[in-house]
Parts: C-alpha cells; sequence; structure tokens
C-alpha cells in the first residue's frame, strides 16, 4: 500500500485504529479551536491576550489548510470530495481565517467550525441515529407546500394588522411607518411581545387583542402539521419494513394490501386478528 492509499485509509475511514485515532484526534482540535474563538469574543480576555489568542487560531487555520490539501491529495476524486458537504465545510473552516486579513471581524465566523463536529456520528457509530433524522427530512419535505401556503396566509395577516395599527397609532405613538407597524403585529402574533411598542388609544388596543387570540389560535398549526407528516414517514417505513406473513418479502408498496409474490394479505384488519 503507497503513501496516498495509507492516507486515505486513515482519513477518510474510521474502520481502523488509526482512523480512529484521527478523528478522534481532529474532533478535539476542532473542539479546542471553538474555545479560542469564543475567548476571544471576550473584551476582557480579547484586550489581554489578543495577540496570544491570534496566533493560536492562525495556528489553527494552517493546520487545517493542510488537513484540507492532504484530503484533497489522498482523495480518488478531489473534486467529488470537494463539493460534497463535508468538504465544502471543511473549505468553510479555513476562509474566515483569511478574510480575516481583510476584515477583522470575519474571525468570528470560525464558528462554523462546530458543523464539523457532525463527524462523531463516524467515529462514535451513531449512524442509526442519522436514520431517525431522515424521518425529520422527510417531513420537513412532506409539509413544505402546507407550511409555504400557512406562512403566506401570516404575512398577509401581518401586514394587514400592521398597516391598520399605523393607520389607527399613527407615528405620535411609534408606529412611524407600516413596515414598524409590520415589525409590532409580527411581535404580538407570536406571542413574543417585545414592549417596545405598545399601542395607547383604545382602538389600537382593541385590534392589538385580535392579534394576540389569533396568535394564539394559529401558533400551533406549523407544529400539526410537520407532526402528521413525521407520523406519515413514520408510519410508512414501518409498513416498507414489514414482511409478508407468508414468503417473507420485504419492501412493498406503501399502497399494497396485498403481498406482490404470493397474494398474502399485508396488513390484516385488527377486528379480523382479534376475531
Amino acid at each position: 500500500m503507497d503513501t496516498r492509499q495509507t492516507l486515505y485509509s486513515i482519513i477518510f475511514h474510521t474502520d481502523t485504529a488509526a482512523g480512529q485515532r484521527f478523528d478522534r484526534y481532529l474532533l478535539l482540535t476542532i473542539m479546542a479551536s471553538l474555545v479560542v474563538v469564543m475567548l476571544d469574543s471576550i473584551d476582557s480576555v480579547h484586550s489581554q491576550y489578543a495577540g496570544l489568542l491570534a496566533g493560536i487560531e492562525w495556528g489553527f487555520t494552517a493546520l487545517f489548510a493542510i488537513e484540507y490539501a492532504v484530503r484533497l491529495y489522498c482523495s480518488p476524486k478531489p473534486l467529488r470530495y470537494a463539493f460534497s458537504f463535508f468538504g465544502l465545510i471543511d473549505l468553510l473552516a479555513i476562509l474566515p481565517g483569511i478574510l480575516a486579513l481583510f476584515y477583522g471581524d470575519a474571525q468570528y465566523l470560525l464558528i462554523i467550525r462546530v458543523i464539523r463536529m457532525l463527524r462523531i456520528f463516524r467515529v462514535l457509530k451513531l449512524s442509526p441515529y442519522l436514520r431517525q433524522a431522515n424521518f425529520l427530512l422527510t417531513a420537513l419535505r412532506g409539509s413544505k407546500q402546507k407550511i409555504i401556503v400557512f406562512f403566506a396566509c401570516i404575512a398577509t395577516l401581518v401586514t394587514v394588522f400592521g398597516t391598520l395599527m399605523y393607520v389607527i397609532e399613527g407615528p405620535a405613538h411609534g408606529f412611524t411607518s407600516i413596515p414598524k407597524g409590520i415589525y409590532w403585529a409580527v411581535v404580538t402574533l407570536t406571542t413574543v411581545g417585545f414592549g417596545d411598542i405598545v399601542p395607547k388609544t383604545p382602538l389600537g388596543q382593541a385590534l392589538s387583542t385580535l392579534v394576540m387570540i389569533t396568535g394564539y389560535s394559529i401558533i400551533a398549526v406549523p407544529t400539526g402539521i410537520f407532526t402528521a407528516e413525521l407520523a406519515n414517514a413514520m408510519r410508512a417505513d414501518e409498513q416498507l419494513q414489514q414482511a409478508c406473513p407468508n414468503c417473507r418479502k420485504a419492501c412493498h408498496e406503501l399502497s399494497a394490501a396485498f403481498c406482490s409474490r404470493c397474494g398474502q394479505v399485508l396488513y390484516p384488519r385488527e377486528d379480523n386478528q382479534q376475531g
């Protein structure tokens, strides 16, 4: 095995002792770099140790840059890795350090390195949890259209309520523009209630009461939509995994009532089972 294949086995695989050690050290290094970024954002720490923290951060950036270059070198398909999810995240872990040369506050974008901690799923063999995450993605895709319609309705409501409040209250009571009224409507409809803008007239207070009641009425709608789609996704997975009781054929269509191989009833009714 040549050097390139050895590096590929260590860096991209966790089924070897060397690969597991590499990923563990990598995760510890990522955590250490995140701690440095967080400490540097504290004024008292930054004022005393700015130079030291900057040097440490540059060391981490150089280390991650070398790691990224080695990944490109030993990968059988460098472009495929470069444009993969983890490849892009690995690149984003380096770019803020370079941007910091031109814009100082860009260094705090290095906190995006926390996404690299997703590699812990590979290191700790937590792949079954990824299967559970697929249920969430399936539910999001299934509820996308309903949620878009819901948010379109909400956008219409807050526009109407915000405009009405601008007309009723006016600049004298803090509603200096329609966008300001829309901001108040969003805050009130979502039951957040910052209190920075409040209606003063009786008519405005009556409208705000209506907005608050409306918010309580509709706040659970997206949750219900997502929960229903999540239940459907989990039910569909259970049915797909259920094997035929006669010939043991698995992975039937969701709407199938009979086995496509032997004709056996797949999901008998509960009253038949009880009888």
